[in-house]
């Protein structure tokens, strides 16, 4: 637990949300359990393993000594989250959660919600791919009428860069009503009122509505690894990326993510060459600094492709 220690002990306060220490990537032995998050104003600690009283009251205690340097007077949030395997707890710890609970990154803001579910709302090691698809959009004439479609959009997240950048429409599609009603606050807090749709249905089930909207010049998949009911990676991957020929626009371009540490870039690539042949690799997006890895085919990956002129 040192190196969490070490980390909290130097830690900074920047504006936006990220991530503070990442034990997760093997960098610090014996803190692979460990993560720690900054939502402000909230810091969040997440736990994969069971931890004992003592253990968090001697990370609270440096919480506290680190936080009366860095913001005297003011209160110190934080949140405990454990995730071992059977156990799920989450404990606001000190101090309290704004609600609605705002924060941004690169000028975008976001609504969270820290104490409620695994995911907090805003998966901050999609950091590049924001970034990615800002730029790829704002690359185009923003008199052409750009269009993206967002697939497992959870609460869209790009589609709000998208937009921002010139993006003419986007279409994001969910299954989750309530992960869509959190996307679309996410488009008001940034004044975005037109140019978005939403569709809260099973993807297999929608490809004729999808289709219809279509072809895009941007297509983002981004399916969760294991979600029982609706998307299992290594039977429905496949599925999925046969459709982005149809999808595509002439040279119109795909992000293809998994955050699976057991499947890596060779489990998408297989894919993409068997059921999308004509689509031409381009290039790993990298992850942020701070998700750094000792295994970066166990981390997420994202994938650009390009359709063929």
């Amino acid at each position: 637990m040192q190196a969490l220690l070490s980390a909290i002990a130097t830690m900074e306060i920047p504006s936006d949300a990220c991530r503070l220490f990442h034990g997760r990537g093997g960098l610090y032995p014996g803190c692979e359990q460990w993560s720690l998050d900054w939502y402000p104003p909230v810091l969040v600690l997440t736990s994969f393993k069971p931890v004992g009283e003592d253990d968090l009251s001697t990370i609270s205690a440096a919480m506290s000594a680190r936080w009366s340097t860095l913001a005297t007077g003011q209160a110190l949030n934080w949140v405990f989250q454990c995730r071992a395997e059977g156990l799920a707890d989450t404990r606001l710890m000190t101090g309290a959660v704004p609600e609605p609970h705002v924060v941004t990154e690169a000028g975008t803001q976001y609504k969270v919600h820290v104490l409620r579910g695994q995911n907090h709302g805003l998966f901050l090691d999609m950091a590049e791919g924001r970034r990615w698809v800002r730029d790829y959009v704002a690359a185009h004439p923003k008199t052409y009428a750009f269009r993206v479609l967002n697939l497992f959009a959870y609460t869209c997240s790009f589609s709000v860069v998208a937009l921002q950048a010139g993006a003419r429409h986007v279409v994001n599609v969910d299954m989750s009503q309530g992960a869509l009603a959190t996307g679309q606050q996410n488009h008001r807090l940034n004044g975005i009122e037109s140019g978005v749709s939403f569709l809260g249905h099973d993807i297999f089930k929608t490809w004729g509505k999808i289709t219809r909207s279509g072809p895009y010049d941007l297509v983002v998949l981004d399916p969760p690894s294991y979600q029982k009911g609706s998307f299992v990676a290594t039977k429905d991957y496949a599925r999925l990326v046969r459709r982005l020929p149809e999808l595509l626009a002439p040279g119109g371009h795909a992000l293809v993510c998994l955050n699976a540490p057991e499947l890596g870039t060779a489990f998408l690539k297989q894919h993409m060459q068997e059921q999308a042949p004509a689509l031409e690799f381009v290039q790993r997006l990298p992850n942020p600094a701070a998700f750094a890895d000792v295994e970066p085919e166990r981390a997420l990956k994202v994938l650009v492709y390009r359709a063929p002129d």
